[in-house]
This record gives structure tokens, sequence and C-alpha cells, in this order.
């Protein structure tokens, strides 16, 4: 599935937007009130082969939480892109914003967190450019170069938070969805309605502890995380940050 656009640089997310949301909000909770988008308002593209095909990887990679974690943050994406940034919406593919939703935190599978001295965000993010680029078959789905290079991109700079420069569409949608989950950051961006019903159709199933433990695991075998950017040389500041949201404390 594609966007309503032949332009490769808006259909996948390209678009340069400051790194630093204070400059898009201009200190403000949002450009525009948001209203409630419940998930039954969001299609998601498991229609699209490669969508299809990454969704069932995650299935196979992931534990039930960091896949839940990862379906949330398409839902949490897509409405912030709807409501703040509508301009965009009718430009960005849904697949391509699915596609790194799904694969976003592959690097933390259990199959790859060990098994490479590479940060996680960085090693997902080449897993996913070889799985969205090379078929197992000849027959098997593949995404064209600017479609899967938007979607490694925007994984190796998802924990990339800052205040200087700038970054992909794609890559702030995919940080504002996952501090938002991860971290209750800009609480107003989402309305209350969406956030209930997100969390009901894909429950956290404690994924506040799953996550922080995966990071604190990351940063004992792995002292030069890029994870230690957020949370300090034993990643107990991310950790702790991660266990103490209080905006999604209630859901189970």
């Amino acid at each position: 599935m594609t966007s309503a656009t032949n332009d490769p640089i808006a259909e996948h997310g390209w678009t340069a937007v400051p790194l630093d949301p204070e400059a898009i909000f201009q200190g403000k909770p949002y450009l525009h009130e948001p209203g409630p988008i419940l998930v039954k308002d969001i299609h998601f593209p498991s229609n699209d082969p490669i969508v299809a095909k990454a969704q069932q990887y995650a299935k196979e990679h992931l534990p039930a939480q960091t896949f839940n974690h990862s379906m949330r943050v398409f839902y949490w994406a897509t409405a912030i892109l709807r409501q703040q940034f509508p301009s965009h919406a009718t430009q960005l593919s849904p697949s391509t914003l699915a596609l790194t939703s799904l694969l976003h935190d592959i690097g933390t599978a259990s199959a790859f967190l060990t098994t490479t001295h590479m940060s996680f965000d960085f090693h997902g993010a080449i897993t996913a450019l070889t799985l969205l680029s090379t078929p197992p078959t000849t027959t098997a789905p593949t995404s064209p170069p600017a479609q899967a290079e938007a979607v490694c991109e925007a994984i190796i700079r998802h924990q990339d938070l800052g205040t200087r420069g700038s970054i992909t569409l794609l890559g702030q949608l995919v940080q504002l969805a996952t501090v938002y989950d991860n971290l209750g950051a800009r609480p107003y961006l989402v309305h209350g309605a969406t956030r209930d019903d997100v969390n009901a159709a894909f429950p956290r199933g404690g994924w506040g502890g799953c996550f922080a433990a995966t990071v604190r695991r990351e940063v004992q075998v792995k002292p030069w995380a890029h994870s230690t950017l957020l949370g300090g040389a034993d990643g107990e500041g991310f950790a702790n940050a991660v266990e103490g949201n209080l905006l999604m404390g209630g859901y189970p």
C-alpha cells in the first residue's frame, strides 16, 4: 500500500523537520487540539505483503509485550500525524509508518540483543533493511529502496533525542510515539479516549518493567551502547523513567 503521492520523499517520510520537538510545537502542548481517534478509525495496512511479512517476523522474534508496544507506536504515530501534521497525512505511506513501528525494536529480540556487539537500535536498523530488501525467496515481497532506507534511518535514530539539527518526518513521528508510550512524554499530544482504546486493543502487559529490564541488560553487556545516551553509563536513568511512566501506569 502506498500513499496518494508519487514523490518518494513525501511518501516515505524523508521530509526534513527539526529534531527538537520544542521547535515544532513552539512551546505549546500541541499545534492542534487532539480529538478522539479510535483503533477502528485507523487502517493498519496488513493487506500490503511487505507489511504482512514484517508483522509476522516481529511476532516470531519479539516478546508479546514488545510486539504490542510496536503496534501501539503505529497508532500513536498515526494519530499524531493526522492531527498535528495534516498536510503530511495524505502523503506519508501508512505502510512505511507500519514497517518502522513494527521493526523499530527488533534489535531487542533475544536472537540479537546479546549476539552482537552493536547497539540494539543500530543492529535492528540493519536487520530491518536486510529483511525489507532481500527476499528469502524469489517471489517474496520487497520494499523499494526509498522505503527500506527510510525505515532503516528512522530506526537508527529513534533513540537519538536532542535539540540540534534535523530528522526525517518519519523519524520524528516514531520518536514522538515511542517517548509517549515509554515515558508518557507530551501527554496532551494524544486524546485520552485514543490512549484508552489503543491500550485496550494492545495491552501493555507490564511493558515498563519489560523494557526497563531490556535497557539494563543491554547496558550491562554492552557498556558502550547507544542507550547510555538516554540513561547514563548504567542505563538507570532511562530505565527508571520507563518504570515511572505515570501516564500509562494504570493500564494493564
